[in-house]
C-alpha cells in the first residue's frame, strides 16, 4: 500500500455551488439548541456554516458500502477501509449571507502513504476555497486519514489531558438523534455515525462515532456563545481521539493572554483530550 503512487491525483479539482437559505441555517440553530431568531435574507451566517450548504451529494448507486461516495472519481482510490477526518485550518475573509450564491472549489493538495504503529495509513490533504458573490469568503485546509481495520485486542494510546484551565464549558450529550441530524444537515451518509450494527460489528467501534466536524462545530459554537460580538479571523482544529455516543463529553475553552486568540478543546468522559482548537480574532 505505501508503495502506491498517487501523483496523478495531485491538483485535481471539484466545484460545488449552492444557494444559502435561511431554512438550513435555522435547522442547524435548532440542532445546536440555540434560541436565536430565524435567519432573514441578508443575514450573515456564522463562520464555518458553509459546510451545511457545500454537501457531498452523489447518486445512491455511487455510494460505497460504508456510506461514503465511492473512491476513484474526485478522491483517489485509496483501498484502506476506515476514513477519519483529522482536522481543519480555516480562514474567514468575509461573511457569507443568506440569499447569496456560493461556490466551493476543492483541490487535492497531497496524498501521503505512511506506515504507523496501527499499520498502513494514507493522509489526504484537501484545499477548499469558498467564494461568495463578492469574492473569496473562506479558505480551508482539511486533513483526512485512511487506515486499516482495527486489530483485535489493539489498545489505543491514552489521550493527553486538557491543554489549559477552562473558563468556558458546555456539557454535550451525543444522542443518536444529534448524530443523525448532523449527518442529514451535511449529507454525510457514513454509516459509523448512525448505523450502530455497522459501526460496532464491521468497523469495530464501541458505539456510534461522533463526527469530527460536529465536535468542530460545537467548539466554534462555544466560542460564539461566549464571544457573540467577536469576528473570527481563523479557526484551526486537530482531532486527537474519538468520541462515541455511549458517553457524554464537554467542549471547553479560555481566552489567551495576548487578547486576540483563544484556545478551545473537547474532553471525553474521562477528561482526556479529544480535539484541540485555536481561534484568532
Amino acid at each position: 500500500m505505501t508503495d502506491k503512487n498517487y501523483d496523478d491525483w495531485i491538483g485535481r479539482t471539484m466545484s460545488t455551488e449552492a444557494l444559502v437559505t435561511a431554512y438550513q441555517a435555522d435547522a442547524l440553530t435548532a440542532t445546536l439548541d440555540r434560541d436565536d431568531p430565524p435567519f432573514r435574507e441578508g443575514d450573515a451566517i456564522p463562520p464555518g456554516w458553509h459546510l451545511f450548504y457545500m454537501r457531498e451529494v452523489v447518486k445512491l448507486r455511487d455510494t460505497a458500502p460504508d456510506g461514503h461516495p465511492k473512491r476513484g472519481d474526485f478522491l483517489p482510490p485509496i483501498d484502506l477501509p476506515r476514513r477519519m477526518w483529522a482536522g481543519t485550518q480555516a480562514s474567514y475573509h468575509r461573511p457569507i449571507r443568506v440569499g447569496e450564491h456560493i461556490r466551493q472549489v476543492s483541490t487535492i493538495e497531497a496524498v501521503t502513504p505512511k506506515t504507523g504503529k496501527t499499520g498502513q495509513l494514507v493522509f489526504l490533504k484537501l484545499k477548499h476555497e469558498i467564494f461568495g458573490e463578492d469574492g473569496l469568503a473562506t479558505s480551508e485546509i482539511q486533513d483526512v486519514v485512511y487506515r486499516e481495520e482495527a486489530k483485535p485486542g489493539a489498545a489505543a494510546p491514552e489521550p493527553p489531558p486538557a491543554p489549559g484551565k477552562a473558563v468556558w464549558k458546555r456539557a454535550i450529550h451525543p444522542t443518536p438523534v444529534l448524530l443523525f441530524r448532523y449527518s442529514a444537515l451535511t449529507m454525510n451518509s457514513h454509516r459509523i455515525h448512525y448505523d450502530r450494527t455497522y459501526a460496532t460489528e464491521v468497523e469495530k467501534y464501541p458505539g456510534l462515532l461522533v463526527h469530527g466536524p460536529l465536535t468542530f462545530t460545537l467548539l466554534m459554537d462555544l466560542f460564539r456563545r461566549e464571544r457573540p460580538a467577536t469576528a473570527l479571523k481563523s479557526f484551526a482544529v486537530r482531532a486527537v481521539s474519538p468520541l462515541y455516543d455511549i458517553h457524554d463529553f464537554s467542549v471547553e475553552g479560555a481566552l489567551n493572554d495576548d487578547g486576540v486568540s483563544a484556545t478551545l478543546w473537547a474532553l471525553n468522559h474521562q477528561g482526556r483530550l479529544a480535539m484541540s482548537a485555536e481561534a484568532i480574532f
